[in-house]
């Protein structure tokens, strides 16, 4: 068959390779011929798609699936089905993984099948089938459909969700199918904004997350057991993206690449070994609680430049409330550790959380200035399928249904009680604000970061979206 796996256009502020779709690929390509579509990259927005569909005259499409693609990809189903029919359409990632029966729901007979979590493992299993039956989903073996992991499929009307499947042995995956993605062809607007060398590449280390914080869906899709690849495995690519494609930085995608210090550490003496002259940074974030101080001087000598960490709040209550198993004490002081090694720190923070109060999120401003980071995010709360806080406040009527064609951090599409959308974003701006342009010294210190004229375009449209346009 002929497969096109796709990353949905929407206005993202960062454009770098899916790892996801490149692992699928490298899944299924020994028996398809295997395309990966980057529609960010390359400005696809949906009146482009039916030309872009007409061209490469695919057998199946599948398409990456975050809750903000709803619409783009609703329409890109039509589109494709008022194409050719017989054309296969599929989706995955953390939407469907959520709320499988609602998106199968939604997507109606545009649809065909959907996975929830990782789908290496059943995806080549269903192309199996479905090349058995050269197509024909009224021949598909219901039998069969019901062994493959994960899937997310229709029997006499009703939508069934089969089990999922976490892969032990993450070294069995093999690499992301990079000469299909080509991090090297990627411009300089990358997750973490700023970088200290070019090209990036993106790797992923560990799957899966234990802990319980209540906004977070990470684990629906990989698992509460955080299951590792194996070093020499890593360093195996990290090798073939340096000397084959020239990356020179790398940014780790984990949640929870620290959770086991010795592993990390492990890591860091192989890199440091290897005399690659390779810069990284961890952009997702990494658990405050994971660091001690031999840790961070192995990742400052092996080439971290900076850590991202997820503060969320600068209140204790909120920080309870959402589960993160963390204080604020607790942050001051791993935070003056990491700086003590001499080594940058972005913070994240979450505003407008459920229950919060206009006066806590001023408190969480206040202490991201009082924080010694070079730079800090405040995205408003959005209310993701499937995550802990959604359910409670769907069981308690304070959300029915939410708009997902405006489902992005600055836009707030979410407000607590007593706050309303306009001064969430008035609160938003005044974070940016006094964190940013009140404090010239801090300002300048990012000023003193941008790398050419394009990364200052990337982060000029990225400043204009966040504070004027959301």
């Amino acid at each position: 068959m002929k497969i096109l796996l796709a990353k949905p256009f929407n206005i993202s502020d960062h454009i770098q390779p899916s790892l996801g779709l490149g692992y699928l690929a490298t899944a299924v390509r020994k028996e398809h011929d295997v395309e990966i579509l980057d529609c960010i990259k390359e400005g696809l927005v949906i009146e482009r798609i039916e030309q872009e569909i007409r061209k490469r005259n695919p057998d199946a499409v599948g398409f990456q699936f975050y809750t903000f693609d709803n619409n783009y990809i609703s329409k890109a189903l039509a589109i494709i089905k008022g194409i050719n029919p017989r054309i296969i359409t599929l989706t995955g990632g953390p939407h469907p993984t959520a709320v499988p029966e609602e998106t199968m729901s939604e997507m109606g007979d545009t649809l065909d099948f959907s996975f929830k979590g990782e789908a290496e493992t059943g995806l080549p299993l269903l192309l199996k089938e479905i090349t058995l039956t050269a197509g024909d989903k009224g021949r598909l073996n219901s039998e069969i459909l019901s062994t493959i992991p994960g899937l997310i499929w229709r029997r006499n009307g009703s939508t069934v969700v089969n089990a999922q499947v976490f892969r032990e042995d993450l070294d069995e995956l093999g690499f992301p199918a990079w000469d299909l993605i080509r991090p090297d062809k990627y411009p300089e607007a990358q997750h973490g904004a700023f970088f200290e060398n070019f090209p990036i590449a993106p790797i992923m280390i560990t799957r899966g997350c234990p802990f319980q914080c209540t906004f977070c869906g990470g684990s629906l899709i990989t698992g509460k057991k955080v299951r590792f690849r194996s070093v020499g495995h890593v360093m195996q690519e990290i090798e073939m993206l340096y000397k084959d494609y020239g990356i020179r930085e790398i940014h780790i995608v984990d949640d929870n690449f620290t959770m086991k210090p010795d592993y990390a550490k492990e890591f860091c003496r192989k890199l440091i070994a290897s005399g690659l002259k390779i810069s990284w940074a961890t952009p997702n974030g990494v658990r405050v609680d994971t660091l001690d101080e031999e840790l961070l001087r192995l990742m400052k000598e092996s080439g971290l430049y900076l850590i991202s960490l997820g503060i969320e709040s600068g209140s204790d209550r909120i920080l309870k409330l959402m589960k993160k198993h963390l204080d604020t004490a607790n942050v001051r002081e791993r935070i003056k550790l990491i700086r003590k090694v001499g080594i940058d720190i972005a913070g994240f923070f979450i505003i407008g959380f459920p229950g919060e109060t206009k006066e806590e999120i001023r408190q969480t401003i206040k202490f991201s200035t009082e924080l010694d980071l070079l730079r800090a995010n405040f995205f408003t709360y959005l209310p993701f399928p499937g995550t802990e806080s959604y359910k409670e406040l769907a069981q308690s009527g304070e959300i029915k249904k939410v708009d997902f064609s405006n489902f992005y951090f600055m836009s707030a599409p979410y407000t607590p009680a007593g706050i309303t959308r306009e001064e969430l974003r008035g609160l938003q701006k005044e974070a940016f604000n006094k964190f940013f342009f009140l404090r010239p010294w801090v300002i300048l210190r990012n000023i003193a970061k941008i790398k050419t004229f394009n990364h200052f375009k990337f982060l000029f449209r990225r400043f204009l979206r966040w504070m004027f346009k959301g």
